[in-house]
């Protein structure tokens, strides 16, 4: 993604209009980001920052459900700031768009609160399709990314707890989200449902107590729940 984006096309009927925010200190790829976003049915860009700084004194008005966020930003940094926006905005969830692909910056941003990590080369479709499935409470993360958490989280392995134990069908779709998949490719890559996904899913939570898809792949990862 370097300065303005070509158009894509719509993503899958989302239902009520997706709040979206950007913060990113280059101007070109910022206008271009709110471009592709604020012409995507069932979107609409209400803030677009350079810094962290101007970010955190209006996010509180504007009020996103999601926010695609950098890391390297003049003054604060992206990984920096996540956790004093989500405490201005409860429920926003923040999506990393960065350049930065290596475990420090990955691992950092994830304990920080972040709730899916993309790299800036993502195509347009694949980002809109992020944006969707971030405020639905998916994890979306780039392919590399992916494996790297896999690999950051799979070093220490502690003794398994009974009641946190998954079943082979449970292991198979954290699998999936971990490789990226969203509800409907993994139901297609399991030839289930999604509502059947869902009620694994809802299992998964239960276990784990988690309330997310990103907090299941983080803590699953975390126990060697995986393996």
């Amino acid at each position: 993604m370097n300065g303005r984006l070509p158009s894509a096309g719509p993503p899958p009927s989302l239902g009520a209009v997706i709040r979206v925010a950007i913060v990113e200190d280059q101007e070109p790829l910022r206008s271009g980001l709110a471009q592709l976003i604020g012409d995507a049915p069932g979107h609409q860009v209400v803030g677009a920052w350079g810094a962290m700084e101007p970010a955190l004194r209006e996010i509180g008005t504007a009020r996103p459900e999601v926010l695609l966020c950098d890391i390297g930003l003049p003054g604060m940094s992206g990984i920096e700031g996540i956790g004093l926006l989500r405490a201005r905005v409860p429920q926003l969830q923040v999506l990393m768009l960065t350049v930065f692909g290596d475990d420090d910056h990955v691992f950092e941003a994830v304990c920080a609160g972040a709730s899916g990590y993309l790299l800036k080369d993502t195509p347009p479709a694949r980002l809109l399709e992020a944006i969707a499935e971030v405020q639905a409470g998916g994890a979306p993360l780039s392919p590399g990314i992916a494996r790297r958490v896999l690999r950051m989280f799979s070093k220490v392995v502690p003794p398994r707890e009974e009641s946190t134990r998954l079943s082979p069908r449970e292991q198979e779709l954290l699998q999936l989200f971990v490789d990226g998949h969203s509800y409907k490719t993994a139901a297609k890559e399991l030839g289930l449902s999604i509502d059947t996904v869902r009620f694994h899913i809802r299992h998964v939570y239960e276990k784990l107590h988690v309330h997310s898809k990103s907090e299941a792949v983080v803590l699953a990862l975390r126990k060697g729940l995986l393996r």
